[in-house]
């Protein structure tokens, strides 16, 4: 008889300890060890004499009978963080801060597909019936003809999958299911990888696109193991703020589409309404002539976003100087304040600096570094930047200005929105021959910038550097 054996698990990295200690030596995350009990046997090899099954080969193209169809919500922000519309056997894992409207989201999307005529089940662990029923009710959804089940056990919902024709499956939330031959409490990493495996298993045999819900740790990251986010096909973040209505449905892993897509939904009374111009929300509310804002042309994905970025500079009333930042990284304002005064000559080692990125987004790109610049400028000497000019760059730690991709979209999305000019990087010759072919704004005024004493003189001059006047 095989001999129970007790193993410390982390539930940060999946890390298997031999006995408890305070501290996961793989991760180094404290307090995550916790007890799983398993059997310990003589090692299960291919002997035997017996063989196996041999596999079915397919050839790599595309049956004519059977074209792979994707499922296409309706749901225009939805759809293009997918990739188009979901693919029969996608295993997709969607994780966010409580309360943040991950159910919802998924509700309405799943109404929405089952009102196509499709098969829609929604199983919840956390909820009864009778909430998800009073969730539908308020975002007038209560007709869609979804399956509902509150249930918790793999055996149980893998008899449901394998018996039913089900097409879309939401499994709300993967921390909450159980295997009952796993001795180990739900939610800990053994009992969440193979709940997922045996119904990532079934979505790929069956053609069923599923849905995880996953919680998230206070760090951000989806909660258990990291073997999760390899095995599914696609990983979405839903993120935002509680104190503002925009939501950002982020791509961060997609099989079946581009990664680092962003959809932006408004949360209202009836649930999550789609915004089909993100820029134009973002800089609703922007005031001109403000020292300290300056507007930021980026990339997320292969969408064109223009985002406000609000600087403030203070004297300090105690020795250290705060460096506070909101929607940016740390680290990357440290070095910008540090090549300003290393290169430009301008000090803020006496003076307190808030960042903040208007509108709850937070952005993750370098060509960032030229518009937090323009706004710390102008924050320090008191000047307004010019409120109809964007700004784009990579800043090194020299102070020379760095090309991005695609400043020809970031342009055109800012001509589109009422801008006549930009601050952007002396652009390389290939993206000039790009420029060339793809054509240009006409009486767009671009300043191509070479180095930041560029820019400050810029700022403090009101436009030393000649622009160059793009004409078609």
């Amino acid at each position: 008889m095989a001999k129970s054996k007790t193993s410390y698990v982390c539930q940060s990295c999946g890390a298997v300890h031999r006995l408890w200690a305070g501290k996961c030596d793989a991760c180094g995350a404290w307090n995550s060890l916790q007890a799983e009990v398993s059997e310990s046997g003589p090692p299960k090899g291919l002997g035997g004499g017996k063989k196996g099954k041999a596999l079915e080969l397919v050839g790599l193209k595309m049956s004519e009978d059977k074209p792979l169809k994707r499922l296409v919500t309706g749901l225009g922000e939805f759809d293009r963080v997918t990739g188009g519309g979901l693919v029969p056997g996608c295993a997709i894992l969607l994780g966010g801060d409580p309360g943040i409207g991950k159910s919802t989201l998924l509700l309405q999307a799943v109404c929405m597909l089952a009102r196509q005529g499709l098969r829609c089940v929604y199983i919840s662990g956390e909820e009864a019936v009778d909430q998800v029923r009073l969730r539908a009710d308020r975002l007038g959804m209560a007709d869609a003809p979804v399956a509902l089940a509150s249930a918790t056990n793999v055996r149980e919902i893998a008899a449901t999958i394998e018996n039913e024709d089900i097409d879309v499956l939401v499994i709300d939330s993967i921390q909450t299911m159980y295997v009952d031959t796993v001795e180990s409490a739900p939610g800990t990493v053994t009992q969440v990888r193979t709940a997922a495996q045996e119904l990532i298993r079934l979505t790929k045999k069956t053609g069923t696109a599923t849905f995880f819900v996953g919680h998230v740790t206070k760090d951000g990251q989806i909660a258990g193991p990291r073997v999760l986010e390899h095995m599914v096909d696609t990983v979405l973040y839903f993120e935002g703020d509680r104190g503002h209505q925009f939501r950002i449905l982020r791509t961060v892993k997609n099989r079946f589409g581009p990664t680092d897509e962003i959809g932006v939904f408004e949360m209202g009374e009836l649930g999550l309404s789609e915004v089909a111009n993100p820029s134009a929300l973002f800089l609703s509310q922007r005031q001109a002539d403000v020292t300290g804002s300056a507007v930021f042309a980026g990339m997320e994905g292969t969408r064109p976003l223009l985002v406000e970025v609000q600087a403030l500079v203070a004297p300090a009333p105690y020795g250290a100087p705060r460096r506070s930042v909101i929607g940016w990284d740390q680290n990357r304002l440290s070095m910008i304040l540090a090549v300003l005064e290393a290169r430009c000559g301008l000090m803020f080692s006496g003076s307190e600096v808030y960042l903040n990125m208007a509108g709850g987004i937070r952005i993750t790109e370098p060509a960032a570094d030229l518009a937090v610049a323009a706004a710390l400028i102008s924050a320090l000497q008191g000047r307004s930047v010019p409120s109809e000019y964007v700004f784009f760059g990579e800043v090194g730690l020299s102070g020379e200005i760095r090309a991005v991709s695609q400043p020809d979209q970031r342009l055109k999305e800012a001509a589109k929105l009422g801008f006549t000019g930009g601050c952007i990087a002396e652009r390389i010759s290939s993206q000039k021959k790009t420029s060339a072919k793809t054509g240009s704004i006409d009486g767009f005024k671009i300043h191509e910038i070479r180095h930041l004493d560029e820019l400050a003189s810029l700022l403090r001059e009101g436009g030393v550097v000649t622009p160059y006047v793009v004409q078609k």
